[in-house]
């Protein structure tokens, strides 16, 4: 299976990045540098979420109900007209569920690195949320994944596998930053700097830590 950085790669993820681009008035550029860094977070975010039974049960209802899979059916429509409030109010709800308490402090250093401000860095992730939350929700179909004992295994194959343990700490630093940017924000930077050297997380943070 494809790691969530392949496909933001994709033309699936070529679409995504300018139209979530578009939608906020963002650089294109600079959102595919906020979605680089933020889509693997968010995910770390997820699997260690639904590492307890009632936050697996919780993401599992949410990709069998709201969130299936359907948005990305018609990315048209999403993007055409302006994206609908509506969803962005999803959006905000997502991350706020995810990263709880973290979610300034990684907005402020995904801004940093990416050289937008955190309030333009919020609005790309929340047009983001329902779309990732699309994309596990159709991976789920594709696999079958239909109780909540599959989806840390879901969430782990997008996120590269079975990840080294520096991917693993490079991912928890970032959740675990309380905003001052310290070391988070030069490892950060090196994620920035690599993104485009590779399609898939273990490679692109394996590059980073001594791995070729």
């Amino acid at each position: 299976m494809s790691g969530i950085l392949d496909l933001l790669q994709s033309d699936l993820g070529k679409t995504i990045i300018s139209g979530v681009a578009g939608s906020t008035g963002n650089d294109t550029n600079k959102t595919s540098s906020v979605l680089t860094m933020a889509l693997p977070v968010l995910m770390k975010a997820m699997q260690r979420n639904a590492a307890t039974p009632q936050g697996a049960e919780g993401l599992m209802g949410a990709i069998q109900g709201k969130h299936d899979g359907s948005i990305l059916d018609n990315l048209g429509g999403l993007f055409g007209g302006g994206v609908d409030e509506e969803v962005k109010q999803d959006g905000d709800k997502i991350l706020g569920h995810v990263l709880g308490a973290k979610k300034q402090g990684v907005e402020k250093i995904l801004g940093e690195k990416s050289g937008l401000d955190a309030g333009s860095v919020s609005n790309i992730l929340k047009v983001a949320a329902p779309i990732l939350m699309g994309v596990l929700g159709k991976q789920a179909q594709q696999q079958n994944v239909s109780s909540s004992n599959g989806i840390g295994d879901l969430l782990g194959g997008l996120l590269g596998g079975n990840s080294a343990d520096k991917e693993q700490s490079f991912l928890e630093s970032i959740l675990d930053a309380d905003g001052d940017g310290s070391i988070v924000d030069d490892v950060a930077g090196m994620v920035l700097g690599n993104a485009k050297k590779s399609g898939g997380l273990g490679g692109l943070l394996g590059g980073l830590f001594g791995g070729k």
